[in-house]
């Protein structure tokens, strides 16, 4: 796994009103400009949390993911937004934030227009199933073509089970019926295909080292949650893989 960098947030360029989160370009102190996602906003750290962990597997795969950074933001630094609500997410979101470094040129990936490789769509779909993304559809592709390649964005939407987390383990177990609804679906393979290639990257020992990566703020967020209850959850949720595979595949036959 990469070393993840930390830069400190220097300039707030404009916001991405599409993101319900109201993410936005900043540029950081390294030069690069970033897409900014706030602590402050509705879901707090825990979409953070899933953004991360969503981005790290998905890089395991082989997919094309933007270089991930945690993000300082100092006091005081929305003082100046005209925007009231920008300036309350600005000074909600104080400290460590995500960013994403902002592929600049980029187009949102539109499934009727833009062509994929079978295998590449299998894997972002077992990806979904696997992390319960509800937020991969023809509406929502958060996909984006960027020199002519297919990028991977915003796991923000997954693991929801950190809402609620009482019952965990019947969570980790569960297919996941939302899968229907993905874009790529109808373009893929069946997930078994690519299921033992997978299972084989995201040992018990990568998913304790993404686990170790989430900063300590974020975690500590919510008393409810833990770096155990994210290790645990991540690999019961990989012993079950056979029970979302079979749901995907199933809605998979209906569309093909």
């Amino acid at each position: 796994m990469p070393q993840i960098r930390t830069v400190n947030i220097t300039r707030y360029v404009t916001p991405l009103r599409e993101g319900g989160s109201l993410p936005a370009i900043v540029e950081a102190d390294d030069g690069f400009l970033y897409v900014l996602k706030f602590k402050g906003a509705g879901q707090g750290a825990k979409a953070l949390i899933s953004d991360f962990i969503g981005a790290e597997m998905a890089r395991e795969m082989g997919l094309k993911v933007p270089e991930v950074v945690f993000a300082e933001l100092s006091e005081g630094f929305g003082r100046t937004e005209p925007d009231e609500e920008i300036q309350d997410l600005l000074q909600f979101s104080t400290g460590l934030n995500l960013g994403l470094h902002y592929l600049s040129g980029s187009i949102t990936f539109d499934a009727v227009v833009n062509d994929i490789d079978a295998l590449l769509a299998t894997k972002i779909v077992w990806l979904d199933a696997f992390l319960m993304n509800i937020d991969r559809t023809a509406r929502n592709t958060n996909m984006l073509i960027w020199h002519k390649e297919l990028w991977v964005i915003d796991h923000g939407a997954s693991l929801y089970f950190h809402h609620n987390p009482e019952n965990w383990e019947e969570q980790a177990a569960k297919p996941f019926q939302q899968i229907q609804d993905h874009v790529l679906l109808k373009k893929s393979a069946p997930l078994s295909e690519v299921n033992d290639t997978i299972l084989q990257k995201f040992t018990p020992e990568f998913i304790d080292k993404i686990v170790d990566l989430i900063p300590e703020v974020w975690i500590s967020s919510d008393p409810l949650i833990s770096r155990d209850l994210y290790r645990d959850f991540l690999k019961l949720r990989l012993k079950n893989s056979s029970k979302f595979i079979s749901e995907a595949e199933n809605a998979r036959e209906k569309l093909v």
